[in-house]
């Protein structure tokens, strides 16, 4: 079992008359993610606020109207992660006709992963590659293969088929790409917010990530195209179809942003079952 320690504290100011927010700043509870203890402290004591559940998904929205003026958002946690592992090579792929219902919403085209634009060129490339886990996994790979990961080198903006022409991006262009050519050979993928646990330092300080989830089997199996972080450290937050669906701060209204600040650190106590994040290559899932 993997325990990680969270804390987040996002800082901003808030021009008159107000804004509001839509954070998924919180660990998300999954059958093998626990949320053991959290806290939440806002600097506004007077703004309203509201945390609603996804019943299906087990992630959480910080709903919150903030006044004019200077506001902190801290949140802290310990979660345990006891992955679902197994051997890629007895992972199959799930035709279309066989998809649960809740799966079927990730093998369209959305905002940012444009799959309908690429279907020629994932066919191509990747068509002829035997399906299965085998597969998506090549698909991962040559995303982070071809593309170049640079802080500050894509915008809001940036889609799959940008960063598919120009070759550069940051953590959640990797994903976009990697979702779309994934949709455009029917295997249903979607974008996770979490955090980069075992990212090297060099890339900057600790940060929020995107990575990948892509329902083979019977169950979504995490993917990291970016390759920034450890995906046994990756923890949670929220799932959807894209970066449009679940970015950690959605803001509606002026506001000047700081930079956040992240730390998380992974427990070890062999006594207690606990270990430290590493690569493996099994297949792991936390869905």
């Amino acid at each position: 079992m993997i325990r990680l320690q969270l804390q987040i504290e996002l800082s901003y100011t808030v021009f008159a008359p107000g804004a509001d927010f839509f954070f998924y700043i919180h660990a998300a509870h999954t059958p093998h993610q626990v949320v053991s203890d959290e806290k939440l402290v806002i600097s506004q004591p007077d703004a309203w606020r509201e945390l609603q559940q996804s019943p299906d998904m087990g992630q959480r929205c910080l709903r919150l109207a903030a006044l004019p003026g200077p506001l902190t958002v801290q949140y802290a946690a310990t979660v345990d992660i006891s992955h679902h592992s197994a051997d890629p090579a007895q992972i199959a792929e799930v035709p279309v006709r066989q998809l649960p219902l809740d799966v079927l919403p990730y093998i369209y085209p959305s905002r940012y992963c444009q799959s309908d634009r690429l279907s020629n060129f994932a066919m191509g490339q990747f068509g002829y590659l035997n399906q299965g886990y085998a597969r998506v996994q090549a698909i991962c790979d040559w995303v982070r293969q071809h593309v170049t990961f640079r802080s500050n080198s894509s915008s809001g903006t940036t889609s799959a088929v940008d960063t598919l022409v120009e070759r550069v991006g940051v953590c959640r262009d990797f994903a976009h790409l990697m979702i779309a050519l994934c949709r455009a050979l029917n295997l249903p993928a979607r974008f996770v917010t979490g955090t980069d646990y075992g990212a090297d330092p060099a890339l900057g300080p600790p940060d929020f990530h995107a990575y990948v989830e892509v329902y083979l089997g019977d169950r979504w199996y995490q993917f990291d195209p970016s390759g920034t972080a450890i995906p046994m450290g990756m923890m949670r937050l929220a799932t959807g179809r894209d970066a449009a669906d679940v970015a950690f701060a959605t803001i509606f209204g002026g506001v000047m942003s700081e930079q956040p600040h992240i730390h998380v650190v992974a427990l070890e106590d062999a006594a207690a079952g606990l270990e430290m994040p590493q690569h493996t290559s099994l297949a792991l899932s936390t869905a």
